[in-house]
């Protein structure tokens, strides 16, 4: 049986077995067995219960249920409100004004949180409802907002790199450091496009607050050194060295209880809810990695990873070429599954071909990061789009139009990094050379 009807046979069961309704995590695993019984003399069981263990039992793994815990503890924090009322003296000068509030929130709420989903409802309940009443066009706060936070996947910590870092066998504390330049590019972007529409409508931004002297700024500020600290004391235990990707997490798990506590918003229920959210976006997240690790090793010995690697050296494509198709096809792919599905069904057939044309994992593992925000505001399967459907009750149509500008923004910035790789290898070479 040929190659290409192998993998139709395989993706036909794949979208056969998701329409019927059956969990990711579960088609996954049911995809790989079929493959295997099918076309491969190993006995498929006994591959299944080898690598679902050992797909689980990764000490790596461990930061990922840390994080997400988190950034659940810090959802249910005034941290949104202490948030807007810092940032907002600030950026009053700037065109635009407080819809900087969206992009620098989001930036801030992304270092602590590792979620763009968790961004969004954040950031929305805090801007949504305050910039509205203060007369921003709804088009630009929603827009900005949708693309903004998607963010949280990108600035460190995120569980997309923990995703790709151990599906790649890639240093997830490389991935953390190298995110962070590209974040900050991104921010730059769409504030930067949020000026540009300001000034081109001057008559659609309302008039400024009252203005404040520069001690006044400062002294609303204050509302803005937990979250700072807690940044500080996550990024900067990675950055020094000083404790590993997995145990900064602990840090920040800890660092989050103690500012809930001291936010006076810490309670049993509130304690109870975050560890139950964390533990079932864990469990869904843990599901889908270990069903994509059957898969991968399924695709092993099927012999199609090889297979297709060869083909794609037999294109003779060159490496811009190679990575504009491949931003095509994730951008495809993210209309259809959330990141994460994304990245762990994919990096075991494309890392040997990413590898073989040369390009940096760690580098890669950053590209993946952006297109994948990419899907995370594109319709029908984006994520960010239903969280803010259910905020706005807007239809996902105009959602998904108002976000275009953002989805621009972001191509551009794929485009930056391939011409200047330094935006993202830069600081993980200088952490390196220490």
């Amino acid at each position: 049986m040929s190659d290409l009807a192998i993998t139709g046979l395989l993706v036909l069961s794949l979208f056969l077995i998701l329409g019927s309704g059956v969990w990711i995590g579960l088609t996954l695993s049911g995809v790989a067995w079929i493959g295997m019984q099918l076309f491969s003399a190993r006995p498929a069981g006994d591959a299944m219960a080898v690598t679902i263990w050992g797909s689980a039992s990764s000490w790596t793994l461990t930061a990922l249920p840390l994080f997400i815990w988190m950034g659940e503890i810090l959802f249910r924090t005034r941290l949104s409100q202490d948030m807007f009322k810092g940032l907002a003296p600030w950026v009053q000068a700037l065109p635009g004004r407080l819809l900087h509030t969206n992009v620098v929130g989001c930036t801030i709420f992304a270092a602590v949180s590792g979620s763009s989903a968790a961004t969004c409802a954040t950031i929305g309940k805090m801007t949504l409802p305050e910039l509205t009443r203060r007369g921003y066009p709804e088009h630009m706060v929603v827009g900005t907002l949708a693309g903004a936070s998607t963010l949280g996947l990108l600035i460190p910590p995120s569980i997309i790199m923990i995703v790709y870092g151990v599906s790649a066998e890639v240093s997830i504390s490389q991935l953390f450091i190298a995110g962070v330049l590209p974040g900050i590019l991104l921010a730059a972007l769409f504030s930067g496009y949020i000026m540009l529409w300001a000034l081109r409508h001057p008559d659609q931004v309302p008039a400024a607050d009252v203005r404040m002297t520069f001690m006044q700024k400062l002294a609303e500020s204050r509302s803005l050194i937990p979250v700072v600290l807690l940044i500080a004391a996550v990024l900067g235990s990675i950055y020094t060295g000083f404790a590993t990707a997995t145990e900064a997490a602990a840090v920040g798990v800890v660092g989050s209880l103690i500012l809930s506590a001291v936010q006076g918003s810490m309670n049993w229920s509130t304690f109870k809810a975050s560890l139950m959210g964390a533990t079932r976006l864990y469990c869904m997240i843990a599901l889908i990695l270990a069903g994509a690790a059957f898969l991968t090793l399924s695709m092993g010995y099927i012999g199609l990873p090889r297979h297709l690697a060869e083909w794609i050296a037999s294109l003779g494509l060159n490496k811009a070429q190679l990575i504009a198709a491949l931003a095509v096809f994730f951008i495809i792919l993210g209309c259809f599954l959330d990141g994460i599905s994304m990245v762990v069904l994919t990096m075991g057939v494309l890392m040997p071909t990413v590898q073989a044309a040369g390009i940096d994992p760690i580098w890669f593992g950053i590209f993946i990061v952006l297109v994948v925000e990419m899907a995370q505001i594109t319709p029908p399967v984006g994520f960010n789009l239903f969280v803010l459907q259910g905020m706005t009750g807007r239809q996902l149509p105009w959602i998904a139009k108002v976000t275009v500008p953002m989805f621009l923004l972001m191509c551009g910035a794929v485009a930056l990094i391939y011409i200047f790789p330094g935006i993202v290898t830069w600081l993980p070479q200088q952490m390196a050379a220490r």
